[in-house]
């Protein structure tokens, strides 16, 4: 109990301190690399993911921190590979990080271990500088939520009732009574033990609930996020632990009657089978199986001529009524939309709807009708997402780094606040990263209206672009 305890104590430590330094670098990869670089995809700079593997793999594993403290140091040693080959990606230049090799640590260990999020809050408070857009078509969950409870009890209940009915199989196969007319029935030990580890089979994996994925649990949304393929799944679960429900009740049914005299049968006026086990299987009784029982033998096994069972034929028959349907509708009327086309509309339909909640949050604003903020809070706001955003390539006053200097006359793509959003929204190929995913639309517009703004600050690099007055 002690080990054990102390085995608890230790997980709890490591996973603890691994939270920590996930938490740790992801801060890191926010306020150092975010500005250039994305966790799993191409930005001005390269993907981060997987990046530590790389330089491990070419044999550069520890240059891989020389790379982030001083690029350019390490391309004219000409001793490494990878940074020859980064060197190529972009024609910006990256700049030299002033970071511990523990910090390097944490920011790679963070970006290895980053998954994109599955699902989003509840959006039922939206706050007018929210930076993603509502989920299009999104379940109820507080509904979904009732409905699983309800399919899980309706589980617990069936499979209880599984435990009982294969502990009564097991009880009544190990009796004597049983084993006494199972010999004078023939019947033999083998087939004992083919149902009685037939039921624990069947018992263990009708239990196997761990499919459900688990939400995060926020003031507007439960606990547990149900998604509608998850109930789906539950009650295909439900009707599974049903069938075998039945399954194991017709074992023990016909197990008892295989120790039940001829006598017996006749006295009580029922058939040894259910009835709907015969109208399922066209399975011949055990007392008639000679009428079927073929001439030819095999290792002692001898061989019944029954029928296909019902159940299969009326299955392969509503796959080919299915099969004409299908074909029907979707192939030669075109009643219905085929996934290519469906997803077309969809998408149209997914248009509509984002254009309707950005309208409806002030947030319509693009490249096309973007205005030039002169409202000292929208310029403080600009100012704050330009600190956080941009001073990496640009420099705290605009002055310009790896990026162009903001703050003179000349302009590469055009001064103009509508050419200005278009390059912070889009990005640009000599190196400028799009920022749509960053930043929503009004906050785009700040940030152009805060650098059309800014005063002359001279750069360290010469003027780039065309002289705009």
């Amino acid at each position: 109990m002690n080990t054990n305890r102390g085995v608890s104590i230790i997980l709890a430590i490591v996973i603890s301190l691994s939270t920590f330094f996930a938490q740790d670098g992801k801060q890191l990869f926010k306020s150092r690399c975010n500005s250039c670089h994305m966790e799993d995809k191409n930005s001005t700079g390269p993907k981060l993911k997987g990046a530590k593997a790389l330089w491990e793999s070419a044999g550069e594993g520890e240059q891989i921190y020389q790379w982030v403290e001083n690029s350019a140091t390490l391309i004219k040693t000409g001793k490494s590979t990878r940074a020859k080959e980064i060197q190529g990606y972009s024609p910006t230049e990256m700049p030299a990080q002033t970071v511990t090799k523990e910090e390097v640590d944490a920011i790679l260990a963070y970006v290895d271990s980053y998954e994109p999020a599955t699902a989003k809050k509840s959006a039922s408070v939206v706050d007018s500088t929210a930076t993603s857009v509502a989920l299009v078509g999104k379940p109820n969950y507080s509904e979904n939520l009732n409905l699983f409870y309800g399919l899980l009890f309706i589980g617990l209940i069936i499979a209880i009732g599984i435990s009982v009915m294969g502990y009564s199989i097991v009880t009544y196969v190990k009796s004597d009574y049983f084993k006494s007319r199972a010999t004078k029935q023939g019947i033999m030990p083998v087939t004992i033990l083919i149902l009685s580890f037939g039921y624990i089979g069947y018992n263990s994996q009708s239990l196997a609930l761990n499919f459900i994925s688990y939400g995060e649990a926020t003031e507007k949304t439960p606990w547990l996020l149900v998604e509608n393929s998850d109930l789906y799944l539950l009650l295909f679960i439900d009707i599974l632990l049903i069938a075998i429900f039945l399954y194991l009740r017709n074992i023990f049914n016909r197990l008892a009657a295989m120790t039940k005299s001829k006598d017996a049968i006749a006295l009580e006026g029922v058939p040894a089978l259910n009835k709907l086990s015969v109208l399922l299987t066209d399975a011949v009784p055990i007392e008639r199986e000679h009428e079927i029982m073929m001439d030819h033998e095999y290792d002692g096994i001898r061989e019944l001529d029954n029928n296909l069972p019902p159940w299969w034929v009326w299955g392969f028959y509503a796959t080919i009524v299915f099969a004409i349907i299908y074909m029907v509708k979707y192939h030669i009327v075109g009643y219905s939309d085929l996934q290519i086309k469906a997803y077309e509309k969809e998408m149209v339909q997914a248009d509509k709807e984002v254009t309707a909640y950005l309208s409806a949050q002030a947030m319509n604003v693009d490249e096309t009708n973007a205005t030039l903020l002169t409202e000292s809070k929208d310029l403080s706001e600009g100012k704050n997402l330009f600190t956080t955003h941009c001073v990496t390539c640009h420099k705290s006053k605009g002055e310009g780094d790896v990026g162009p200097n903001l703050t003179d006359k000349s302009w590469i793509y055009g001064f103009d606040i509508k050419e200005v959003f278009a390059s912070i929204k889009k990005g640009r190929p000599a190196g400028m990263p799009e920022h749509t995913s960053k930043l929503n639309p009004v906050q785009i517009q700040q940030v152009a209206s805060y650098v059309i703004n800014l005063p002359y600050t001279k750069g360290t690099k010469p003027e780039q672009g065309t002289i705009i007055e």
